[in-house]
């Protein structure tokens, strides 16, 4: 590589601490901080409504959830189909905790940042009791296993009264350092600190992936013998891997409780878990700007189908309910298109991107 790191015109790297390096080159850490400082300024200069704000809080947090998703699926190549379960382990962690000392208690509305690390711990326990299958099954037997798992916590959730049966159980308003988040201020507050715990998960995923644990999930994905035979513990890298994914989707959990102000059953159906699978699917499995660019087409996808479906119903009657008709069938039609043409997803168009500015004008 070159002495000049922003003359650098490759990545040619002579020893391990070059290539753990985050930034390889001084341009795309100033990239990174450009966009990273975009992104916590624009909501002050273009302020959005509380409709939209909410659809971008939704979005990160969907962000989150998929980042956990990835690492099993996408890593560790593990099928699960029961995230959306973890998700909601997280949600009524908070949730339990509110029906117990009551939804305006100190430790919900002051200590919550410790809250949602606990909500994380607690859906990683979870994960690690589904990742045990994965000592036996795998491929399709797992995936029904993950399934078992989501369908067991329906049923306990609609039919326990801690739950409130499904309905919703309320979460208070939370307290910062300027006192009590308003009800005008209370998406845009949320906005930054999702954001932030996107920034910090997604900086622990880039520095798992350098490490030997990263390195043994990729290993157990492509051929669980060979790195049992390189002296891996494939079992265990299986386990870990469900953990990890169970810590991302409790947090998500617990930032979706704090968000919506409340813990209803119908955000942790078995629909949300295949909308989680794919928005990694249209993503880019495997990769960690796949997690980013999946929900963000995903929602944008759903947005347009609601523009698009209100618009229709100005001219069709009223007895043809296009709305519901038409977001499972775009969504379905997105899923094959993206398996049939491109299966690296969204993050194969990115890497090509980048390719191409780099050795532009030079075709190889």
């Amino acid at each position: 590589m070159s002495a000049n790191s922003w003359l650098a015109t490759g990545n040619f790297h002579t020893t391990y601490q070059q290539e753990q390096k985050t930034f390889f080159t001084s341009l795309d850490r100033s990239v990174f901080s450009f966009f990273l400082l975009l992104l916590f300024v624009w909501p002050l200069l273009f302020p959005l409504s509380n409709k939209y704000m909410l659809v971008v809080d939704n979005i990160l947090v969907a962000i989150v959830a998929v980042m956990g998703l990835n690492l099993v699926t996408g890593f560790a190549g593990l099928i699960s189909i029961g995230h959306a379960a973890f998700v909601g382990i997280g949600a009524y962690t908070v949730a339990s905790f509110c029906r117990t000392m009551g939804d305006s208690h100190i430790i919900v509305t002051h200590f919550w940042p410790v809250l949602i690390v606990i909500s994380g711990l607690v859906g990683a326990g979870f994960g690690a009791l589904v990742g045990l299958p994965a000592l036996r099954l795998k491929h399709l037997y797992l995936a029904i296993a993950t399934l078992s798992f989501q369908m067991i916590f329906q049923w306990v959730i609609n039919f326990m009264s801690f739950f409130n049966q499904g309905q919703t159980i309320h979460v208070g308003r939370v307290f910062w350092l300027t006192g009590k988040v308003g009800r005008t201020d209370h998406y845009f507050f949320w906005y930054y600190i999702i954001l932030v715990v996107v920034v910090l998960l997604g900086f622990g995923v880039r520095n798992l992936l350098k490490t030997r644990y990263g390195r043994c999930l990729v290993a157990v994905r492509d051929n669980d013998r060979a790195a049992d035979a390189m002296g891996m513990n494939p079992g265990l890298t299986k386990v870990y891997a469900f953990a990890l994914a169970g810590f991302f989707a409790g947090v998500a959990g617990a930032l979706h409780a704090y968000l919506y102000r409340g813990v209803g059953f119908e955000s942790f159906t078995l629909h949300e878990s295949v909308s989680y699978l794919a928005m990694a699917i249209v993503g880019g499995l495997g990769t960690l700007n796949g997690s980013f660019w999946g929900p963000v087409a995903i929602k944008f996808l759903d947005l347009q189908v609601e523009h698009l479906a209100e618009i229709a119903g100005q001219y069709l009657p009223s007895s043809m309910n296009l709305a519901t008709a038409l977001k499972p069938f775009t969504f379905g039609l997105v899923i094959v298109l993206f398996l049939m043409f491109e299966p690296r997803g969204i993050a194969n168009w990115w890497r090509i991107a980048k390719s191409y500015t780099k050795l532009w004008p030079f075709r190889y």
